[in-house]
């Protein structure tokens, strides 16, 4: 079988140390790269060409998710993105997903499960970490129950809510929507009539859940 070749993209640390030190002790697998760095990422990438790219969503330099983005856009990539990161969050997953990766793992994987994924997306498939499953089949559902709510609301409804989502005041969403501050108020409380919350943090809840805005942006 022909040697695997790894590019590692994470802040240095004792992790990406043992990560990098695991990988060489492994039969068939290479790391040939690693950087913290966005701009020398995708240079390096570029001359690499690794196989499979392992790159972590919260770094402190930069997102994750700036990388992701901007691979997506080269329809001429060959390599696998495998993101092996410290987040739990179903919206990271979720967001990852959509952009495009191969796998999701975290941190906490173990070995056995991180050689798996390894396998499974050189084989040309998807590998998300079994313990993420289950959670995101849970979102699912609230997702799937959500989506008459939201057709039920009119576009002036899910601006409101969009601008209470991000914590702004009445008064605030009026100025900027150039409405009154009544009419913000009646559209607040038909909103939680059609989604059925009482209150603008379980409001703000279904907001971030449904996506409706990004909040990693």
């Amino acid at each position: 079988m022909p040697i695997i070749r790894f590019m590692i993209v994470d802040d240095p640390s004792i992790m990406r140390e043992g990560l990098k030190l695991l990988l060489n002790l492994e039969d068939g697998f290479h790391v040939v790269g690693e950087s913290d760095h966005r701009i020398e990422c995708l240079h390096m990438l570029s001359e690499l060409n690794p196989d499979i790219l392992i790159l972590n969503l919260c770094m402190s330099e930069k997102s994750g998710f700036d990388i992701l983005s901007k691979l997506n856009q080269d329809a001429n990539r060959k390599f696998k993105v495998l993101i092996l990161t410290d987040s739990d969050d179903v919206q990271f997953l979720s967001k990852s997903m959509k952009i495009g990766i191969d796998g999701y793992l975290l941190k906490s994987a173990k070995v056995d499960e991180l050689k798996k994924a390894i396998y499974f997306i050189m084989k040309g498939e998807t590998y998300i970490q079994s313990d993420l499953i289950s959670i995101l089949n849970d979102r699912n559902k609230y997702i799937s129950k959500d989506i008459d709510k939201i057709h039920e609301l009119t576009n002036r409804e899910l601006d409101v809510l969009k601008n209470l989502t991000v914590g702004m005041y009445n008064k605030e969403i009026a100025l900027k929507l150039n409405i009154s501050e009544r009419t913000v108020k009646n559209h607040i409380s038909s909103i939680f009539k059609k989604i059925g919350v009482s209150d603008r943090t379980q409001a703000a809840i279904f907001s971030i859940r449904n996506n409706l805005i990004d909040i990693y942006n």
